[in-house]
């Protein structure tokens, strides 16, 4: 009869209740398991498996998206922090997984990247990271200026900016800090986003419009500004001409998924239509598809309004 393996069955499974069911080598080892039962747990077709090296879930199956976060902490060892895409969601910050988890590590650490584990070593370790299920996870300002940098578009980079400063995850100084704290290199797309974001644009379809205005050589429009007439407020439009009194609103399907939110953005037009403000709708399907139709219904709309009285709406800017 085979011997079972003798050790201290409540200290792993606290472990492991604390840790999802993930565990490293030396946590294992600490609680009275051999090298020899390790190998037979984590043997091909065993009920272990290893994540990366040194580290197991205690089931076979394909860990989970915290599982992996775990697992990275783990391998990367104490102190580590995850950073990056990874570290966007447990803030809330919207933006797709990624098959990598970034962590921090201090810059002293030997320790390499693998799996699905990116390791980051900075003299820069945020001297508190925050806790998600028990996990340590860079603050918001430094996930996002982290993420800014292994994100290869402008506008996911725009996206993930903006949609932290609008969910009041961080401020723009914040960023503005973290920016001048980090490396140049690879930090263009970054620092775009953050002047876009400061002139008012707060998503995607606008950074769409504001590029596209400024190739047509329009005249800058106020992005996401709130109109009053008088103390009354009217709307906050995409984009506000005060001068000639325009307003673009993009109208995205994603905001319009209800009769509730067509009812509103109907009753917004009314409102500014019926203190004399010529607004305009387009979709971002037609600021990409039909640029220069939608540069050339601004256009005319603006002449138009050349000349006529300015109208009696106050504006405040959005930053």
């Amino acid at each position: 009869m085979t011997r079972k393996a003798q050790y201290d069955h409540a200290a792993l499974a606290k472990t492991l209740d604390g840790q999802l069911y993930v565990v490293s080598r030396s946590q294992a080892l600490a609680c009275g398991l051999t090298p020899g039962a390790l190998r037979h747990r984590t043997r091909p077709g065993g009920p272990w498996r290893t994540l990366l090296p040194g580290v197991y879930l205690v089931d076979s199956r394909e860990p989970n998206v915290m599982q992996r976060d775990v697992a990275a902490t783990l391998y990367a060892g104490d102190g580590s922090m995850i950073t990056g895409v990874a570290a966007l969601w447990r803030h809330d910050i919207r933006h797709p997984l990624s098959d990598m988890v970034d962590v921090l590590v201090p810059a002293s650490r030997k320790v390499q990247s693998t799996g699905f584990a990116r390791v980051w070593r900075t003299t820069r370790l945020p001297a508190r990271p925050w806790l998600a299920d028990g996990v340590p996870v860079a603050p918001p300002p430094r996930a996002v200026a982290d993420a800014a940098l292994t994100l290869t578009a402008s506008d996911e980079v725009r996206a993930v900016v903006a949609d932290a400063v609008q969910r009041n995850r961080c401020t723009l100084s914040e960023l503005t800090a973290e920016l001048s704290r980090g490396p140049m290199r690879g930090s263009a797309r970054f620092r775009q986003a953050l002047a876009e974001v400061a002139s008012g644009v707060r998503s995607v379809a606008e950074g769409d419009l504001r590029n596209l205005l400024r190739r047509g050589r329009v005249p800058a429009p106020y992005f996401n500004a709130k109109l009053y007439a008088g103390e009354v407020f009217l709307a906050m439009p995409d984009a506000w001409w005060p001068a000639a009194g325009v307003a673009v609103e993009v109208d995205s399907r994603e905001w319009h998924l209800s009769p509730a939110d067509w009812e509103r953005t109907l009753r917004r037009h009314a409102e500014m239509s019926a203190h004399g403000i010529i607004v305009l709708h387009f979709t971002p399907g037609q600021i990409r598809r039909e640029p220069e139709r939608v540069l050339a219904a601004i256009k005319k709309a603006l002449a138009s309004a050349a000349g006529r009285p300015a109208l009696d709406i106050r504006t405040v800017p959005a930053i």
